[in-house]
């Protein structure tokens, strides 16, 4: 039998050994990293007792709570992140890259830089990792994001006037379509339809299949409808009032609830 724990390292869990340190959910505290660095993580379940048939390979370890030194580190850090982003940024510029630099992040120990950057295009940044290496006395890696992973990094505030969702809860970015956007019945303004990002809003799929679902309830746009005995032609379907206007002959539109 054997101890481990769920600590969450940037939204992914992984299990390591506890080593009977007193650990609570919540609880912020160090463990072993790729090629014995250090990382900082959050408790995300409590201890649990496995067989080892149950663990797949060996545990890395949780080395000790955050202490009031590992927070002075997370500061300096912080510090080392905003000087390392105007070093590369210079780079850049000076070499007239087709790059933008988004942000740049430490492991805890600053064992390793990480360099987030936007390009329409591939980059041939070998010479510049090599410099930036050598300035920040550090292992150096580059990683080419999109531009919605762009607009989570630096974050911002959507047309609801809240935190943009791939800032808050969003995990994982799906596809979405202007299908979405026609089966709503929404306007086809770009200025109204796109994030931050410059794409379609990914809250236009939360109720996408709501909307496709009740859809089939609804008779089709231009169709022929028959009301009171009277013949017209379906003019406007409205879904989230529930209701559909037929046009007769004569000019007229009639209001149709459906139940």
């Amino acid at each position: 039998m054997a101890e481990i724990i769920g600590v969450k390292i940037k939204d992914i869990v992984q299990y390591y050994d506890p080593q009977g340190i007193d650990l609570n959910k919540q609880d912020l505290c160090i463990v072993e990293g790729e090629n014995d660095s250090q990382e900082i993580g959050e408790v995300f379940n409590a201890i649990r007792i496995v067989t080892t048939q149950e663990i797949k390979g060996p545990l890395k370890k949780v080395l000790r709570k955050l202490t009031k030194e590992d927070i002075a580190q997370l500061k300096n850090n912080k510090i080392k992140e905003k000087e390392s982003f105007s070093v590369c940024q210079h780079m850049i510029k000076s070499r007239e890259m087709p790059m933008k630099l988004i942000k740049v992040e430490y492991n805890f120990d600053r064992s390793k830089a990480t360099f987030f950057y936007y390009s329409e295009g591939r980059v041939d940044f070998r010479e510049l990792v090599k410099d930036l290496a050598h300035e920040l006395k550090t292992r150096v890696e580059m990683r080419q994001i999109g531009v919605r992973d762009e607009a989570r990094m630096v974050g911002s505030f959507g047309h609801c006037g809240r935190p943009l969702c791939c800032m808050m809860f969003l995990k994982e970015f799906t596809p979405v379509s202007m299908q979405m956007v026609k089966a709503q019945n929404l306007t086809s303004n770009p200025a109204k339809l796109s994030g931050t990002c410059g794409r379609l809003m990914c809250c236009l799929q939360y109720e996408y299949r709501f909307y496709k679902e009740m859809a089939k309830r609804f008779p089709k746009m231009g169709t022929r409808a028959k009301v009171k005995e009277e013949i017209g032609f379906v003019s406007e379907v409205n879904i989230s009032k529930g209701t559909y206007k037929v046009k007769m002959e004569d000019g007229r539109e009639v209001e149709v609830q459906v139940y």
